[in-house]
């Protein structure tokens, strides 16, 4: 296949914030295919915050995002041209081929999907944010019913699933988001107990006593997305033997090289008198699990439980901002950056 497509990559590392100017547009030709290769047509990019963290030159879980090459970040699109006999043309399938409107893959890394959802519902609700969700309730806090679940980032692509199954499962669910119009979503559709909105705290005591007025017998598991003075103020409610899952730390995101973490540990003798569990995952670590995890999402998007939002932004070059954006909260839901013309 002749012809060119078009990718952004990381141009430099953030210092502190990241910006608009730390990432480059090109166009290349388009590379010819290696037998067991297959090219897709990217209908979607997923947004998500771990893209921040990868951007530093600094040890991680994975390895930092290279400069002068494709950003990475999931896609869910359409083969166009084969040369796999596992997939053939038309194939709808998600993958990881990073912010670009076209891929090509070994195949190794595509997953197929059906045509019963829209396909940006595979980069969130039945995807990484999805899984990301099901791993952390399921596997770490483990809440049993009637017992209070606070998390944070409520609205969010993985927050607002988070929620969601802790009230199938029968748990009392109080959210914390940014502004009012989140925080209606949360209680109003999600059907969550209450939602805080942080944004109005004027620190950690102070946010303390809102997630407290919401969760007057305590706090027996908590989500956290955020980490600073939600992880903070959370802490202090917490019952003896909760459970705290850390999936991210989104404050801390954006801090320059020897800048102290907005989610130091405050308190640490509240490990000892609480003698709650706080457990950091990542969802990747458990691929053998995805099947099953995937398997209820889907029951439970089937019989009308699950809700989800989607914020769409339409076109590759406005991805940084989307992103930039993301990082501050702007976004309801999942963010997605459209990559094909029209609905």
């Amino acid at each position: 296949m002749t012809g060119t497509f078009q990718r952004i990559v990381l141009a430099s590392r953030p210092r502190g914030a990241a910006t608009v100017g730390n990432f480059r547009l090109e166009e290349l030709a388009m590379p010819p295919l290696a037998e067991g290769e297959v090219r897709v047509r990217n209908h979607f990019l997923s947004l998500d915050p771990y893209m921040r963290g990868r951007m530093n030159d600094a040890k991680s879980y994975a390895a930092p995002q290279a400069l002068g090459e494709t950003m990475i970040g999931g896609t869910v699109g359409e083969v166009i041209e084969s040369r796999n006999a596992a997939f053939a043309v038309g194939d709808r399938v998600v993958g990881q081929l990073g912010w670009a409107d076209h891929g090509v893959s070994d195949a190794g890394g595509l997953r197929k999907v059906g045509d019963e959802l829209p396909l940006s519902a595979y980069l969130g609700v039945l995807g990484m944010p999805g899984v990301t969700a099901w791993y952390g309730l399921n596997r770490i806090l483990e809440p049993k019913r009637g017992e209070t679940l606070v998390v944070s980032a409520a609205a969010g692509a993985v927050g607002s699933v988070v929620g969601q199954l802790a009230r199938i499962a029968g748990a009392r669910v109080v959210g914390v988001a940014g502004g009012p119009e989140k925080c209606r979503y949360v209680t109003d559709e999600l059907g969550f107990e209450a939602c805080i909105d942080y944004k109005t705290a004027a620190d950690a005591k102070a946010l303390a006593a809102m997630i407290g007025a919401a969760a007057p017998n305590g706090v027996d598991a908590h989500f956290e997305n955020v980490g600073g003075d939600v992880l903070n103020a959370v802490m202090t409610l917490l019952n003896p033997f909760a459970r705290v899952a850390i999936c991210g730390l989104i404050s801390d995101y954006n801090l320059s090289p020897g800048e102290n973490a907005k989610s130091a540990i405050r308190h640490p003798g509240l490990f000892l008198t609480a003698r709650f569990k706080m457990q950091g995952f990542i969802v990747t670590d458990h691929l053998e699990l995805w099947p099953e995890a995937l398997r209820a999402l889907g029951s439970e998007l089937a019989a009308g439980r699950l809700r989800y939002r989607e914020t769409i932004t339409q076109g590759l070059t406005r991805a940084p901002a989307a992103f930039i954006g993301l990082l501050k909260g702007e976004n309801l839901g999942k963010q997605l950056i459209r990559l094909t013309d029209g609905a």
